[in-house]
């Protein structure tokens, strides 16, 4: 039996990485605040409220580990109508009793409640708020304010908008309209920017700082008033001292009415579908494979709901975002989570002044971009492959959606997606029949492997999906399991797509889970999330070698290597680097392979984030196969950050008498002195004097890479000639 952790020195430990972390994911936090609050046309001050209520509450009461909370992306819609029709004093009541639903529903166990809606309708939903958000904050980013009835007509007259702004005669305008668009500027291509100093600041944030001193710089330089129009900046943040003394007055008279329940049920709905998404896509980037409880968190959303709205704060969610961005810093737990809100309030006690210096369209422009990533032609295009009838779904939910409502929206995706299911299998019968059927069969096998099976009949779909996953749930995920379709006659996207997320989490904690019965089982496209039924129609897919490869084919004769040009799935072998331990790959290509396989150069794709935060990395890899077990460690060529990381509690190992070695490279390992014995005087000479790379030790091979982009062919070539000169120094 192993000896129990001591969870309060391993919590002190932690503390300065999750302190560091809060204050990045603050710098997220800040301008985002701001900005949702005032495009729900709420006091921009109510989006840092919710952030900072809900930074403090969940941190004490909820079930996740690395989330981050505060006010929602999808929540703009509801709450800009909640406070258009009952006025804001009303609207603080319906995020009170839309707080108390959500609690009721955490009691209630109801977290399950996500697995009942479509996966193609939830992202047909998600996309049509993506519009939502896009279609009222373009024009204002523009410096354009109008007035329309719904959406669509916010859509239909962006290019109007853009042909005015073309031709604005009035200077004011024309500053606060290239404000935004710069602002969207930064927004689209800072990220791509790879470069470690600039994205120790996130791209919200240059966005706050430049226009902060663009204004300084008028005042104090030019000596001249802000050229940006008086219109177009953030007015009405009040100091932390009126904050705490001036509460708002909320107003619970309009309870009677049918429009103030709408509202208390359209925030309740999203705000649990929201949150539940966006814990389930963090507890993938969890370093430690942690599972949250969602219970739980829903409880403390609710808690920090209501007190936000009795503070004059918005609803508190999940945000993915602000998430993805707190694990790639390394936190560990959820005090990362409390010191974000703690960052928050030092930011308003110290720089509320500063903070309408801040131009509206460039607060738009950050809600823009966020739009659009929620509504990107990529989701259509990853729809449209995964199958034609989940693009039905996904267009149908996103009108009635825009048109109607919310609520009304993902109610027609449900029902569309229920049609589409009897329309392909041709079989009504076949799901009222067995709906009510206990379809999930669950048992241990009786070996000495003592595998979990798991048999699946009649159908699995978005209807009765819960009973498979609390089957699933119910496994250690260390453990071997075999899920059976072979007795089932339908297995749809939703399902599919939830198969491949329990896959990837059992592979990481050294688990096994393995799909079969499919065999019979076809589909109209090849991707793996696509619906399955019993009616084989085989298709035939050729693939051509592009350019780099016909290439990399050539290099490949050249060094007699063995080419494998098609994307393998199989990446066990990269599971054990801590480079991807916050990273999900996806998979590799192009591999360049010695025939004992030692080396093994290959392209890869993997992202870091989730949902809208997601980006997507495709860079050039090498892998080296060991034959005696090594150190594990990583180096990297030291610079600022690398030092800077040393009060976050990352310390760089020296390597005695090799003084140039030690302030040239940044050591990093568990046992440093197996490490300092590994790297003796030969192995320190070569890497002194050899390129540079990002070198990583599992403690049985190796991970080599440079930059992170694909590489040349010129490139390939001096990756693998240091690969085999590396290998020949370490045996």
């Amino acid at each position: 039996m192993s000896p129990k952790k001591n969870t309060i020195a391993l919590f002190i430990k932690s503390l300065p990485k999750n302190i560091f972390s809060g204050f990045v994911v603050s710098l997220v936090a800040l301008p985002l605040g701001l900005g949702l609050a005032m495009a729900s046309e709420a006091p921009p001050i109510s989006g840092i409220i919710a952030a900072v209520v809900g930074g403090i509450v969940v941190s004490f009461l909820g079930g996740s580990h690395v989330t981050i909370s505060g006010p929602g992306n999808g929540l703009v819609g509801v709450l800009l109508v909640a406070i258009t029709t009952l006025g804001l004093e009303s609207a603080y009541a319906a995020i009170i009793f839309s707080g108390l639903l959500l609690t009721l529903l955490g009691f209630l166990r109801l977290g399950k409640l996500a697995d009942f809606f479509p996966s193609s309708a939830i992202q047909g939903m998600l996309a049509a708020i993506g519009l939502i958000i896009l279609g009222k904050q373009f024009h204002i980013m523009l410096a354009h304010k109008i007035s329309r009835e719904d959406t669509l007509d916010y859509l239909l007259e962006i290019p109007f908008t853009i042909n005015d702004a073309l031709h604005y005669n009035d200077e004011g305008l024309i500053f606060a309209a290239l404000t935004g668009v710069v602002s969207l500027l930064i927004m689209i291509y800072y990220p791509k920017l790879r470069y470690k100093y600039l994205q120790l600041i996130p791209a919200p944030m240059w966005i706050v700082l430049l226009s902060v001193g663009l204004s300084y710089y008028f005042e104090f330089i030019v000596h001249e008033s802000n050229p940006i129009s008086i219109n177009y900046m953030i007015a009405g943040i009040p100091e932390f001292k009126d904050i705490v003394a001036q509460l708002p007055s909320i107003n619970f008279n309009k309870t009677n009415e049918l429009a103030f329940w709408a509202s208390v049920f359209a925030l309740t709905l999203i705000a649990s579908i929201e949150s539940l998404l966006s814990i389930k896509a963090v507890d993938k980037l969890d370093p430690e494979k942690r599972r949250s409880n969602v219970n739980s968190d829903l409880k403390a959303l609710g808690v920090a709901t209501i007190g936000s709205g009795f503070l004059g704060g918005l609803n508190v969610v999940t945000v993915i975002a602000r998430s993805s961005v707190n694990v790639n810093n390394n936190a560990s737990n959820r005090s990362s989570n409390f010191f974000h809100a703690i960052f928050l309030i030092v930011f308003v006690v110290l720089f509320s002044s500063q903070l309408t210096r801040i131009p509206l369209p460039a607060l738009m422009a950050i809600l823009v971009f966020t739009g659009y990533k929620l509504a990107s032609p990529n989701t259509v295009k990853n729809i449209f492959s995964i199958g034609k009838e989940q693009l039905i779904i996904f267009f149908i939910t996103l009108y009635m959606t825009l048109k109607v409502g919310l609520i009304f929206g993902i109610l027609c995706g449900v029902i569309v997606t229920f049609i589409i299911h009897i329309f392909l299998t041709k079989s009504f019968l076949l799901f009222i029949r067995n709906i009510l059927k206990p379809n999930v069969l669950m048992f241990r096998e009786d070996d000495a492997d003592g595998n979990y099976y798991v048999s699946v009949k009649h159908f699995c779909s978005f209807l009765n999906y819960y009973r498979l996953k609390s089957k699933l749930d119910a496994v250690p995920e260390n453990q071997d399991i075999i899920v059976d379709f072979s007795l089932c006659e339908f297995v749809d996207h939703t399902v599919m797509e939830n198969l491949n997320s329990y896959r990837d989490l059992f592979l990481k904690r050294g688990g096994h889970f393995e799909v079969v019965g499919l065999d019979l089982h076809d589909t109209d496209s090849q991707h793996p999330f696509a619906l399955r039924r019993v009616l084989p129609v085989p298709k035939i897919i050729k693939n051509n070698l592009t350019r780099r490869q016909t290439n990399i084919e050539e290099l490949a004769k050249s060094y007699n290597l063995k080419y494998i040009p098609k994307k393998q799935k199989d990446t066990l072998f990269l599971n054990d680097f801590k480079f991807f331990r916050t990273k999900p790959i996806s998979y590799i290509y192009n591999q360049l392979m010695t025939k004992n396989n030692v080396l093994n150069i290959f392209d890869i794709e993997f992202s870091e984030g989730e949902f809208i935060a997601k980006e997507v990395v495709k860079t050039t890899m090498l892998h080296i196969s060991l034959k005696n077990n090594i150190p594990q460690f990583t180096l990297d060529r030291e610079g600022f950050l690398e030092k800077f990381y040393a009060f976050a509690g990352f310390k760089d190992i020296p390597i005695h008498n090799q003084t140039d070695f030690s302030k040239r490279f940044y050591l990093l390992g568990e046992d440093e002195e197996a490490i300092i014995e590994f790297f003796n005087e030969d192995l320190v000479h070569f890497f002194e004097s050899n390129p540079y790379y990002h070198i990583e030790s599992n403690g049985n091979s190796l991970l080599v890479f440079s930059k992170e982009r694909l590489a040349s062919i010129k490139e390939l070539k001096a990756l693998f000639d240091f690969g085999k000169r590396l290998k020949q120094v370490i045996s």
